[in-house]
């Protein structure tokens, strides 16, 4: 009997339809004639969902009883001894109630697989148990019901069943999820946008990674080699050398243009040069590559080109990355190179980047000039040793071998040697060999023997032709020593230039970043821009980097004006002259640089004086009206009472003098935002931060809207929050006072406070008309009045203030739409680490389970709901000394 099949609907977040499209699935079966009955299926409720399995045949549960509560669970027994070709087995994540025949349903799953039975089940992306971590840190919520992702990646078909976050809350906020008294706290806290497309975009991601898997069993199962550029992949050509991290965060920067790119490192080891690599050096790129999400492959071939492009091919890659050769130039007549061999034969379907790069530590110094020093120590020493040594040793071989060459051969002899000692060590050991081979030739071969004088003018002219040969040789090997030292040296002049251009147009580099290129390029010590106001003013630094950089031009070793009151001061080492051209280049470029963040720090400048002006405009407008419009009600009930034409009753009176009061709190409210606004704009909002329960100043917050118009939820097990209570108090009060303002009569305004993770949020949420999306930032800015509002609704500083005293705490306030109409303001704030911890017992309680943590369905999420009629008023401080509250401005 062969493994029965094993079909899961993957979803983003419970409700976006996987048990409905795997009761579909099962009507679908069943009109072919398949024999499929449903083992476990949770309809929550859901009145579309319940009908769903009218048609169906259900396997009876199992009662279990636990802690003296009733359960019922899949039967399994049952289900073996039926033997359906297809069980519907939803929740597969789902806690079995001690007692059960397994601890968890996905290996009641694997017991009907085992049997030869296909099942059809459902998961939701965050129990797979890789991904808990990831979940809490988005949700809050740690997900205890959980399925090893081995599980589900052994499934015959994985299907996505996808929704919008936009849709998934619509559905939400109809009802067809969760019971009505449920939704706005659901909607507030798991449900909110940002969560649900996080987790969307986990579930795409893991489906993605899943038909990759598929595919590449195709590709190997078919032989197939040719690329198929369905996602991007980027193949990173390592040879060891330190330029290997810069190609790997070159690669990095490419893949993070595309969402769902893969970078892939490979080392191919050949018994050459090329693959001499240090094991630290690839050790510590492993790690890089690993740290940006890649991964590190080590691959043996005997031809690099084509093992790199066996490699890229068999992954299915479209990129390849390789960095420019460091061959010197007289090694390419050994061979084009790897790169120049890769993007030859690579193909229409592979692209291939060539990636320059700087040897990583050790700086970008430019040649420096010695004499001597151009070919190099080792070959400076082998000239010497061949230009020296070799011609004695030659001698005594000559001397002693009894055949007679002839003068003209042992010339040619000597010669050779000559020319070796050039090539190796340059002009003075070719000299010396030149000297040495003409006195030994003259010496021991040139009659008379053993005598410094030569009796045959054709020996002396042979002689003499020898040493103007070897002077000429070596002096051609030097001359393209200086040559190659110099087209290298201007190189490196030509690429600083070249990116000091490139940053002057871009904008890009800042003054310790360019004086950080200074000193690494020349290799000092501490780098300093001085400036002084005039010639007999003191120096005084603009920039500097490194440690003790120099105070004054003539304390540093090295010192470049630039102009009459400003110059670069290296301190380290003496530079040689040729290297100051370069250095005149960073020095007017530091000035520049220098001119353009002081003119940035000018426009900010005007840009908050230009709002400052504006906002005096307004308060100009303000004080021409709104605040005369309090003062001009004041002056005219004033002015009616001290009348002695007209007797007032008391009734009048009252009435006058409450016209007052109301007149003179509007006044006070009014004054009371422009202060608090004056000092947000000024910067002189100081928060004293302390530890404090929110159920101990949102109270107090309340005191300037009727007691009937709220309706309070802070739970006291909320943990504390670090805040200035005096601005949290101020915050609420204007928010509050707005959605009381644009609330219908008879409507409460809720109050709400939940935990999610390291922050505390208190959701206002008001029934009113709302605000369009284009709108929600707007109504933040001062003296902003959305839509239509009166002009005595206030001068629109209420929201402002509120905004700014919030992120004066480190909070953030922000306004989100009320599912069926009006408006959320969310105010976020910090919540004290290691204070008292929320009970979650409501939201990790199951329903059907005895210890399941957020199950995959409603009950995970029962989050408080809308408070009902409180039995008692909360107590509210209605003394007007301590009312501190403001008028919003409107929404």
């Amino acid at each position: 009997m062969g493994r029965g099949k094993l079909r899961i609907y993957l979803g983003a977040a419970p409700g976006v339809g996987k048990t409905y499209a795997m009761l579909s699935e099962g009507h679908r079966r069943v009109e072919r004639g398949a024999d499929c009955v449903v083992g476990f299926v949770e309809h929550h409720g859901r009145p579309r969902t319940e009908v769903m399995l009218h048609g169906l045949e259900q396997v009876e549960r199992r009662a279990l009883k636990y802690r003296d509560a009733s359960f019922t669970e899949m039967d399994v027994d049952a289900l073996l001894a039926r033997r359906p070709a297809i069980a519907l087995v939803d929740e597969l994540a789902h806690t079995n109630v001690p007692g059960s025949r397994n601890a968890k349903r996905w290996q009641d799953v694997e017991e009907l697989l085992r049997a030869g039975i296909d099942v059809v089940s459902t998961v939701n992306i965050q129990h797979l148990e890789s991904l808990g971590d990831v979940v809490e840190s988005i949700t809050g919520v740690r997900q205890r019901e959980t399925v090893p992702d081995e599980v589900v990646r052994r499934a015959d078909q994985v299907e996505l069943v996808d929704m919008s976050p936009q849709a998934l809350r619509r559905r939400m906020a109809h009802g067809n999820i969760y019971r009505p008294e449920k939704v706005d706290a659901a909607l507030s806290n798991y449900f909110r946008p940002g969560n649900l497309t996080a987790l969307r975009e986990l579930a795409l991601l893991w489906v993605a990674d899943r038909a990759d898997e598929y595919l590449q069993q195709y590709r190997g199962e078919h032989d197939i080699r040719s690329t198929w550029q369905a996602r991007e992949r980027i193949v990173v050509g390592l040879t060891g050398g330190p330029e290997g991290r810069t190609l790997i965060r070159r690669a990095a920067r490419m893949a993070a243009k595309g969402s769902g790119s893969e970078i892939l490192a490979v080392y191919i080891a050949r018994s050459d040069g090329l693959t001499a690599a240090s094991p630290k050096e690839l050790a510590v790129q492993r790690t890089l590559v690993e740290d940006l999400g890649g991964t590190f492959h080590h691959v043996i071939g005997d031809n690099i080109p084509d093992a790199l492009l066996a490699f890229a091919r068999g992954v299915n890659a479209t990129q390849i990355v390789l960095g420019s050769s460091r061959r010197r130039s007289w090694q390419y007549v050994f061979g084009p190179g790897v790169g120049a061999s890769v993007a030859r034969d690579s193909g229409p379907d592979l692209d291939v980047h060539i990636v320059t790069h700087e040897e990583v530590a050790k700086g970008r110094g430019l040649p420096v000039v010695r004499s001597a020093a151009r070919l190099g120590r080792t070959r400076i020493m082998a000239g010497w040793v061949v230009g020296t040594i070799f011609p004695v040793l030659l001698c005594l071989l000559l001397t002693h071998v009894e055949a007679d060459l002839g003068i003209a051969n042992d010339m040619l002899l000597f010669l050779a040697l000559t020319v070796a000692a050039a090539l190796l060590g340059g002009l003075w050991p070719a000299l010396a060999s030149a000297a040495l081979g003409s006195l030994l030739l003259n010496y021991f071969f040139a009659p008379p023997l053993h005598r410094f004088t030569v009796s045959d003018p054709k020996n002396i002219v042979a002689i003499v032709v020898f040493f103007g040969v070897a002077v000429s040789v070596a002096s051609v090997v030097d001359l393209a020593a200086r040559r190659t030292h110099q087209a290298a040296r201007l190189r490196a002049e030509s690429e600083i230039l070249s990116f000091l251009a490139g940053s002057v147009l871009r904008g890009e580099t800042t003054l310790d970043a360019l004086l950080e290129r200074v000193r690494e390029t020349f290799a000092m010590e501490s780098v300093a821009l001085l400036e002084r106001a005039g010639d007999v003013e003191p120096w005084r630094p603009a920039g500097s980097v490194g440690p003790s950089p120099a105070a004054r031009p003539e304390d540093a070793d090295v010192d470049m004006p630039i102009g009459d009151h400003m110059a670069l001061a290296l301190s380290g080492r003496v530079l040689p002259a040729e290297d100051r051209r370069v250095l005149g280049a960073f020095a007017a470029q530091a000035a520049v640089v220098l001119d353009r963040q002081r003119l940035v720090g000018e426009a900010e400048e005007a840009r908050r004086l230009a709002e400052g002006n504006r906002i005096r405009t307004a308060l100009l407008a303000a004080v021409s009206h709104d605040l005369r419009t309090p003062l001009a009600a004041i002056k005219a009930s004033v002015s009616s009472l001290r009348s002695d034409d007209v007797e007032w009753s008391e009734e009048d009176r009252a009435e006058l003098l409450e016209g007052i009061e109301d007149g003179a709190d509007r006044l006070d409210h009014l004054v009371g935002n422009l202060l608090d606004m004056s000092r947000l704009q000024t910067g002189t909002v100081t928060p004293l931060i302390r530890e404090i329960d929110l159920d101990e100043v949102v109270p107090m917050a309340l005191g300037g809207v009727p007691e009937d118009s709220v309706a309070l939820d802070v739970p006291e097990a909320l943990p504390m929050v670090a805040v200035d209570p005096g601005l949290l108090e101020r915050t609420v009060a204007n928010v509050v006072e707005n959605a009381v303002k644009y609330s219908p009569a008879g409507e409460r305004v809720l109050v709400a406070a939940s935990c999610l993770g390291d922050r505390v949020e208190v959701r206002v949420v008001d029934r009113g008309r709302g605000v369009p999306d284009e709108a929600k930032d707007r109504i933040f800015a001062p003296f902003q009045r959305y839509g239509d509002a009166p002009r005595g609704a206030g001068v629109g500083l209420g929201l402002a203030v509120a905004r700014g005293f919030a992120e004066a705490m480190e909070g953030t306030l922000t306004a989100e739409d009320t599912p069926g109409g009006g408006l959320t303001m969310v105010l976020t704030l910090r919540a004290v680490r290691g204070g008292r911890a929320p009970d979650r017992a409501t939201v990790d309680g199951g329903e059907g389970t005895a210890a399941a943590a957020e199950p995959a369905e409603p009950a995970a999420f029962a989050v408080p709901a809308a408070p009902a009629e409180p039995t008692e008023p909360m107590e509210l401080d209605h003394d007007r000394d301590r009312m501190t509250r403001q008028k919003a401005g409107p929404q």
